[in-house]
């Protein structure tokens, strides 16, 4: 344990005692800023059966600056008040797949392991973002039904359930922590698919004895920076390689459906439900939809952080726009305060000590929007309900995928569809009229509303207000009630 300040937290229990029982299938800044931080909880409290096997499906970073810390790391929680840190330990261990396929199987197979938890992004499923469906012609879906050793998570997990089966062992539960409706459900349904098309009696037994839970999970966690490193390593006298940041908030609600067992997740704050589905709509649509929109926005705007772009009075009142315009489409919530987290949305937007970039937040928005702005849009119209907010949302992300920004600079679009989206940019040209029914011609993004005019008249209003007269004055005329869609 290193020789850190007292104010700083650390693992309150020995970490020799601790014995794997889970194990992470991309272990990035917001598993460690989150799961893996209620982990250490329980470790704390004495459930040293409970400890995390990390691993990377892709670099080798995290292996790289974890390992040699023994899997230690930073949490640095900040607010507009003193940051407080403190030492994570529960990853006892970090592999890279790639680098050692056999290990991970091997550890996946291990009976002891009851969970494997995944945030690998919305695109870490190889699945259609619109139906739910597996990708059947996704590279890492076909790279895998043809080896035994899988590359993606979908693949990895499937041919650990098949040993896993071959050997007599349970499987392990399968808990999705990632941005997905019905995460739960949907992992499920891909994982069922590509077991049948491995082999059909295996699939069968997938669908049958795989528990697949929904979980919801909230917290904002910038990417780890070189001044946070800096500033951590003032602060605690040592370097830490791999910390993250985080914001005060935090949330996490999971369908209680463990056969194999779970620590006593509740003891540290986690909801313990029967439906996550309410929870989940409240959160994609209302933080997560209002994120995708400001972000493309901010970054028109030429705001580099969330901070920032919040602080515009036009973005500020679209984004409370866009929460009004959400609403409706939500459900009930027995015992939760919706209004009140409503309200905190601004406020955790305006953390001045978080410097999350719209940049970021921008990254993947193809397999994004489905579940942040079209859903909620498709629900709005089956209520009889005009677009509204989500329309500029949608619109916003469409003038960023272009590549050229509103000073004719180049725009780093991630994106796993950005050769298709920059071919239809430069096909249609700047024109609002052409781009916007271009873009909206793609089913993987948003199925039937494809030319639905209800859809396709506010976007391409909005489209052309933002080619006009730019993001800042499209925001504050849409705010001003000035911008009807």
């Amino acid at each position: 344990m290193p020789d850190v300040p007292a104010v700083v937290a650390r693992p309150a229990y020995d970490r020799a005692t601790i014995r794997p029982g889970i194990v992470h299938l991309g272990i990035g800044a917001f598993h460690r800023a989150h799961q893996a931080v209620v982990i250490d909880d329980r470790l704390a409290a004495g459930e040293v059966g409970w400890g995390i096997v990390g691993a990377s499906l892709r670099a080798p970073d995290t292996y790289d600056a974890l390992t040699p810390q023994g899997g230690l790391y930073t949490l640095a929680v900040r607010s507009a008040g003193p940051t407080r840190h403190r030492i994570i330990g529960s990853v006892s261990e970090v592999l890279v797949a790639p680098e050692t396929p056999l290990k991970l199987l091997e550890r996946l197979a291990d009976p002891a392991i009851r969970i494997v938890s995944l945030t690998v992004t919305e695109k870490g499923y190889c699945h259609d973002p619109a139906t739910g469906a597996l990708a059947e012609d996704h590279p890492d879906i076909r790279h895998d039904l043809t080896s035994n050793l899988p590359r993606s998570a979908v693949g990895i997990i499937v041919e650990v359930l098949a040993r896993r089966r071959a050997a007599g062992v349970a499987p392990f539960t399968v808990l999705s922590c990632d941005n997905l409706p019905a995460n739960g459900e949907t992992v499920k349904r891909v994982l069922a698919r590509f077991a049948a098309l491995r082999n059909a009696d295996l699939g069968r037994w997938v669908g049958d004895n795989l528990a697949c839970p929904s979980t919801m999970v909230d917290r904002i966690v910038p990417a780890t920076t070189d001044a946070d490193r800096e500033e951590i390593a003032r602060a605690l006298g040592v370097e830490d390689a791999w910390p993250v940041v985080a914001e005060p908030f935090w949330q996490w609600v999971v369908e209680d459906h463990f056969p194999s067992g779970r620590p006593d997740l509740a003891a540290s704050g986690v909801e313990m439900v029967g439906d996550v589905a309410p929870y989940e709509l409240m959160k994609l649509r209302l933080l997560n939809g209002s994120h995708s929109t400001l972000a493309y926005l901010g970054y028109l705007c030429g705001y580099e952080t969330v901070a920032d772009a919040i602080a515009d009075t036009g973005i500020a009142g679209t984004v409370r726009r866009l929460v009004g315009d959400a609403t409706p489409t939500l459900r009930a919530l027995t015992g939760f305060d919706v209004e009140a987290y409503k309200a905190s949305l601004i406020q955790r937007f305006a953390n001045p000590a978080l410097r999350h970039r719209t940049w970021q937040i921008a990254m993947d928005g193809s397999q994004k929007l489905p579940q942040r702005l079209v859903a909620t849009v498709r629900e709005r119209l089956g209520k009889g309900m005009a677009a509204g907010a989500p329309a500029l949302g949608i619109a916003a992300w469409m003038r960023y995928v272009t590549g050229i920004d509103e000073k004719g600079a180049a725009i780093d679009v991630r994106d796993p569809m950005a050769g298709r989206l920059a071919d239809i940019a430069r096909e249609a040209g700047p024109v609002a009229e052409r781009l916007a029914p271009a873009l909206l011609s793609l089913s993987e993004v948003f199925g039937e509303l494809a030319a639905d005019p209800r859809l396709v008249r506010p976007v391409t209003a909005a489209l052309a207000s933002l080619y006009a007269v730019g993001a800042k004055e499209t925001a504050r005329r849409f705010q001003a009630g000035e911008l009807a869609l």
